[in-house]
């Protein structure tokens, strides 16, 4: 129609499951800002309808036969002007992999109207001032809680503990504390995090620098990170001299 706003997202949907692509469409319809302009049922299908639509979003399932979406998200890195992506899948523990692509989100299955709405609100807002980061380390990850995937800044996280195969997150100080769960390694999280900022203090503990007040000498080599809260946690023997090398020491 003529008079339909020119900042409409020109949308390509992709999933392997017909009854999801159609249940997207009814939703997508519903979204004033989104223009449907085809639908993909496999990965390479996809990459050949971006290429020839040139779509500004793109809601891509993760799991698919063959080219699975993460590979979709992977082959789309390399162009100059690529499509906004947005991961839409029934499993939650892809969405660091995901954050690395620079997906603009990473909705859960069954997919809400609301939630959907809110991934199109941030694309928009990424076409609008340009948002796509350079950085080689993690600024955002996507956390599992309750229904949905939440974005806390790595700035939010103070410390990390690791549990087993997932983090612990501790995001906030004071009343406003709090935790979260990520399924994560803590030795692939560490790879991740601006060691500028962050620095492995323990072989289970991570923390953020700007949280340390000071060092403390507890007898027979043992070392602790004092924290603003009073709190002291142990340095381990292995990470000592960097943490020491951190305070000048």
């Amino acid at each position: 129609m003529a008079d339909e706003p020119a900042s409409r997202l020109k949308t390509l949907i992709v999933d392997d499951e017909p009854l999801a692509v159609e249940r997207m469409q009814v939703i997508c319809a519903k979204i004033g800002e989104l223009q449907v302009v085809g639908t993909a049922s496999d990965g390479a299908q996809a990459l050949r309808l971006i290429e020839a639509l040139e779509p500004d979003l793109v809601l891509l399932d993760m799991t698919m036969p063959e080219v699975d979406g993460m590979s979709v998200a992977k082959a789309l890195t390399d162009k100059a002007q690529s499509p906004a992506i947005v991961f839409v899948t029934a499993h939650d523990n892809y969405a660091v992999e995901a954050f690395d692509l620079e997906a603009v989100d990473y909705v859960l299955k069954p997919v809400k109207p609301e939630r959907l709405e809110r991934a199109v609100a941030r694309a928009i807002a990424r076409r609008g001032d340009g948002e796509r980061t350079d950085s080689a380390w993690l600024e955002e990850l996507w956390i599992p809680h309750r229904s949905e995937l939440i974005r806390i800044a790595t700035s939010e996280v103070g410390r990390i503990d690791a549990e087993r195969d997932y983090v612990r997150l501790h995001v906030g100080e004071g009343e406003a504390a709090r935790t979260y769960l990520l399924l994560q390694t803590i030795a692939g999280l560490e790879k991740r995090l601006d060691p500028d900022k962050f620095i492995r203090i323990h072989r289970s503990t991570i923390l953020r620098k700007d949280r340390i007040t000071g060092l403390r000498h507890d007898g027979l080599g043992v070392w602790s990170v004092e924290m603003g809260d009073d709190e002291a946690l142990r340095i381990g023997r292995t990470y000592l001299p960097k943490v020491k090398a951190m305070a000048g020491r």
